[in-house]
């Protein structure tokens, strides 16, 4: 796929080619060459030349990011062309934006090359909230008076580091934050009213990143805004001639949740109050009881998950309503608004878009269920999650249309990761982000040896795994491994109610001079992950949270643990639907939706035991369906190359053998 390494003439001068620009980049790093990522760099630049769509499987430590940077410089630099990248994680927006992009750019100081970083403007402190009236806001969003204490703190301290702050981000923020104390002072992009009527446009942190990405050579962003600037036909994103995705296994899902919306009595009534101070009382009121009507339809389903193919008569009159409701409170918003004899909004104008917008969103929303309620061939899954505030939610059905178009758009466009190549190729992935026929695709490997670095062990005489969480043989196998290992194991569960099993045993059973640390619900995984790494005979013990991002090398993590493969859940709304439409047309719904997500997860997970070429241990999957069950083989191929056995005695040894190495 590569080919050789191209060199670049322009005139009388020969600029050097990617691959030797690497060089200098890694030499310059203090690092080494890897063959793995000399091909990825041949790769990309190739696709950068000639066009096209390229998928590249780049395994753990090819140090793909540089990689990709490498061409993505000599096109700046050579070419004037630049590239936008983006990334599905926060963890490697950061290590790109504070690490990598800056030290590849200050290789070759030489070429005038920059670079700039573009989030979602919600993410940024919005300056009009910031000074508006604190009644208007915040007892809005927060009524912090109510709640006082912690949050009335956070909010304080917020306030005064967003007078300091130069990028208003909230990533810089390291202090403890409250979302809601966020958002009392942050806006969504549909909230803002738009440079141009804003009063302190001058003064706006997204905007002040936003124009700072129209003059640079790259520009790192995340799937989200990717999202939005392919499905709302907006021009998010600056145009760019080149797309690297990075973490693109994740792109699918990411789509998928920027175009889910949800919809409930508490997000009406926000808007209701936001907007109240213009309204007339028979808009209000009418509002007031539209919202009632849809929370006593919601209420009166079953309290559970629940996936619609025909809405409830009550809740569909419910929803048209509300639809109307919202339409005659925008509208008496939207005329009662004198902002436009103005060149210039004041704060009244700015809130007043604000509410006008949480009106809009809510009509849009509830006419979006009720289209696809009606509709013959529905493009939307709708369901209703039964808890004390109930919601109804509505996604995309399939977002393969749109997202292939737009990516086939920029002149190159490039997505990596070390999980692409799912049961032996890549085509699950290509036909998730809906590429067709157009796409190349190439496997770099990985610098590591993981036929001699790691064990891949299936526990194929347990049974198989059951409704009921972890069964007695399962765990007594799971706390076999934790005492050969000496703790220094990472266990991955597929619930919550798993963890809790696995986390009672452990306490019952306790290994001598070995922590147990419990993921709860709503833990911050950074602040595990960084505890796991620290105390090096620990076990952590979590959900699916845990399954990608955990980067612990050395001694501190030699046995990762899998209860069972981890399958999606059968209630899942939109993966059941996506099921139910592949049967449709002939298809196996679980081979062609099931199958690929539960191994694009087990190789995630996997993944999490070799992070250098000097780490060793064991990958533990505690379900012989592994071993057993026909597409046992799809799964265990799109999983590193292992050393492979089912002897329990053998892996237990391997580990007290581990356990007794010195430091």
């Amino acid at each position: 796929m590569s080919g050789p390494s191209r060199s670049h003439t322009y005139g009388d001068v020969v600029n050097e080619s990617p691959r030797e620009l690497l060089g200098r980049i890694v030499a310059d790093l203090g690092g080494s060459e890897r063959e793995s990522q000399q091909e990825m760099v041949d790769a990309v630049a190739a696709t950068m030349d000639d066009g096209g769509v390229l998928l590249v499987q780049a395994g753990t430590g090819t140090g793909k990011s540089l990689g990709y940077l490498a061409p993505a410089i000599a096109a700046a630099r050579d070419h004037d062309k630049r590239t936008v990248i983006a990334t599905a994680t926060l963890a490697l927006q950061r290590q790109l934006v504070e690490r990598d992009v800056p030290a590849a750019i200050g290789a070759v100081s030489e070429a005038d090359v920059s670079a700039a970083v573009l989030k979602g403007r919600g993410n940024y402190i919005c300056v009009a909230r910031l000074r508006g009236r604190p009644e208007d806001d915040e007892q809005t969003e927060l009524d912090l008076p109510a709640v006082g204490g912690r949050l009335e703190r956070q909010a304080a301290e917020l306030r005064e580091w967003a007078e300091e702050t130069a990028s208003g981000d909230r990533d810089d923020y390291t202090n403890a934050l409250d979302p809601r104390v966020w958002r009392a002072v942050s806006a969504t992009g549909k909230e803002c009213v738009g440079p141009s009527k804003c009063p302190f446009s001058d003064e706006c942190f997204s905007e002040q990143a936003k124009r700072s990405t129209q003059e640079a050579d790259i520009v790192v962003t995340n799937h989200a805004l990717l999202a939005l600037d392919a499905l709302d036909g907006a021009t998010v994103l600056p145009e760019h001639d080149f797309l690297i995705v990075d973490e693109g296994h994740e792109l699918a899902s990411r789509v998928t949740s920027t175009r889910t919306e949800q919809l409930g009595a508490g997000s009406i009534e926000r808007a209701n109050r936001a907007a109240r101070s213009w309204l007339t009382e028979g808009a209000a009121e009418h509002l007031t009881e539209a919202s009632e009507g849809l929370e006593k339809a919601l209420l009166d389903l079953p309290q559970q998950r629940t996936r619609f193919t025909d809405l409830p008569a009550e809740l569909i009159d419910a929803l048209a309503a509300l639809r109307d409701a919202a339409h005659l409170a925008e509208s008496e918003l939207t005329s009662g608004a004198d902002g436009e004899s103005r060149s210039r909004a004041d704060s009244d104008d700015v809130r007043r878009h604000r509410a006008q917008a949480a009106l809009a969103e809510i009509h849009d929303i509830a006419g979006r269920v009720l289209a696809g309620s009606a509709a013959a061939s529905p493009t939307d899954v709708i369901w209703f999650g039964g808890d004390q505030d109930p919601y109804l939610y509505v996604a995309p059905l399939n977002v393969a249309g749109v997202i292939g178009g737009y990516l086939q758009e920029p002149s190159a466009t490039v997505l990596t990761s070390a999980t692409l190549e799912l049961g032996g190729n890549f085509d699950a992935v290509a036909d998730e982000l809906g590429l067709g026929d157009s796409w190349q695709d190439i496997d770099v490997g990985s610098p590591f040896d993981y036929g001699q670095q790691g064990i891949l062990y299936v526990a194929s005489d347990l049974p198989k795994p059951g409704r009921d969480g972890p069964d007695p043989a399962l765990l007594e196998r799971l706390h076999d491994l934790v005492v050969a290992a000496g703790g220094r194991s990472l266990v991955l569960l597929s619930s919550w109610r798993a963890v809790e099993r696995v986390a009672d045993y452990l306490a019952d059973n306790p290994v001598p001079d070995v922590k147990v640390m419990v993921q709860q619900r709503g833990d911050p995984v950074a602040s595990l992950v960084h505890k796991f790494n620290q105390d090096e005979t620990s076990v952590l013990v979590g959900t699916m949270s845990l399954f990608q991002g955990v980067d612990v090398p050395g001694r501190s993590c030699t046995c990762v643990i899998i209860d069972r493969i981890p399958f999606p859940r059968p209630d899942d709304p939109v993966l059941a639907a996506r099921a139910e439409l592949a049967e449709q047309s002939g298809s196996d719904g679980f081979m062609s939706v099931s199958m690929p997500r539960a191994a694009l997860l087990l190789a995630q997970g996997s993944g999490r035991l070799i992070r250098t070429d000097s780490d060793r241990g064991v990958v533990a999957v505690l379900d012989p369906r592994l071993r057993t069950a026909r597409y046992g083989r799809y799964l265990v191929e799109s999983l590193p190359a292992f050393w492979p056995t089912t002897d329990t005695d053998a892996v237990l040894a391997a580990l007290d053998r581990l356990a007794r190495e010195p430091s």
